[in-house]
């Protein structure tokens, strides 16, 4: 059985996880924002004049295809670059309201608010699925992922720290709420052993457990508590009280 130690050890390391998924995410957008950005000075290789000499085709080749409206305004643009296509929608403020990218490391789909900031990023990365949202200042509120070891849903604030998350891997499933110093504060969670609650102080101790649990005594032994278990720990960590049922 894991004892409350191990169970902490776990979720930090989960967090990891998540967080490291999230930067590279987000720094995966601003690279390839910056060559979208680039790719505006492209013109459309095929003027109007020409496309009506020409008449209907069955088939375009080209590198760079760029779609203007009735009133000159670029609206779409289609081009291949060295890592892979792009294909990128505009308003009719020529803004950039979404993007959907292929290049070695999978697709990439990104949605823009009216202010031309990116809010919402959908990408496979490796064969591993990650939905993340974004405010205003580019900062991720809510991040969903799939991987080989389960899911993972992480919300944050305004600062990008994350607040909450949730996970279900092959052992069970946990909620893990922080405070604003990314300190872990509670979890609740399902596994083999059946539930448990932890809650910690602001100084990373656990201070109440319920469910299966388990503790080191003084003398390294471990201390196995049923599912219908109450322990109280002191400052220090040691226990100070229990009730068994």
């Amino acid at each position: 059985m894991l004892t409350i130690e191990d169970r902490l050890e776990n979720m930090e390391q989960e967090l990891g996880h998540v967080k490291r998924r999230n930067r590279w995410l987000l720094g995966a957008i601003l690279v390839l924002l910056g060559g979208l950005v680039a790719a505006g000075v492209f013109k459309t290789m095929i003027t109007p004049v020409q496309a009506q000499v020409a008449g209907a085709v069955k088939e375009v080749r080209a590198n760079k295809i760029v779609l203007e409206d009735e009133n000159g305004e670029v609206r779409a643009r289609l081009f291949v670059e060295k890592g892979g296509p792009r294909l990128v929608l505009n308003d009719e403020k020529g803004q950039p309201r979404a993007a959907l990218i292929v290049d070695k490391d999978g697709p990439l789909l990104r949605l823009w608010d009216k202010n031309d900031k990116v809010r919402v990023a959908l990408a496979v990365i490796k064969d591993d699925p990650s939905l993340a949202l974004l405010d205003e200042n580019g900062k991720a509120h809510a991040v969903l992922g799939v991987d080989k070891d389960g899911s993972t849903l992480a919300l944050g604030d305004e600062k990008g720290q994350v607040h909450a998350v949730l996970g279900v891997g092959k052992d069970g499933s946990a909620l893990v709420l922080y405070d604003e110093n990314g300190k872990p504060r509670a979890l609740l969670g399902m596994g083999k052993d059946g539930p448990s609650l932890t809650l910690w102080d602001e100084k990373g101790q656990a201070r109440f457990a319920a469910g299966k649990n388990a503790t080191v005594s003084p003398d390294g032994k471990t201390i196995e508590y049923p599912e219908s278990s109450l322990i109280l720990f002191g400052p220090d960590g040691k226990v100070v009280w229990s009730a068994i049922k």
